[in-house]
């Protein structure tokens, strides 16, 4: 089984040339899809992108690994899920997500989308700070 650096896409024969998408394009997608679904806290990422977002760039393929086999196209996503969602609700309506985004915007279909939950996470209560304002 060898990996692909780069998905081509057939366009018949049209002339126009061809079309390749990198598997981080294919991870952005995914990682906004899932992002977008009611239920999920968080991705997960190393150490390096959380100082990268600290320092306020956003990667938006964090938590996404896709592998571009000769079978097809293998999505795994890492995150986390918020505290007394169901599991495995938000779960299939990450996969169905993925599977659509990825249909829309490439016309790729994925032959597999694995959701890893890595934890939960709780609501934290932020107590805004009072302010005393002398007069």
């Amino acid at each position: 089984m060898s990996e692909f650096s780069v998905l081509e896409m057939e366009q018949g024969n049209s002339g126009h040339g061809k079309i390749e998408i990198a598997p981080e394009v294919i991870e952005v997608i995914a990682g906004i899809a899932t992002s977008e679904v009611e239920g999920i806290a968080s991705m997960r990422g190393n150490f390096a992108t959380g100082v990268v977002e600290r320092l306020g760039k956003k990667n938006h393929g964090k938590g996404v690994k896709v592998e571009l086999t000769e079978s097809g196209i293998k999505v795994d996503v890492y995150c986390l899920m918020k505290f007394g969602v169901s599991i495995p609700t938000v779960a299939g309506k990450v996969q169905d997500n993925i599977r659509q985004a990825l249909l829309n915007m490439t016309a790729l279909d994925a032959e597999e989308v694995n959701i890893h939950v890595v934890g939960i996470q709780f609501e934290t209560q932020k107590n805004e700070p009072e302010i005393d304002s002398e007069m």
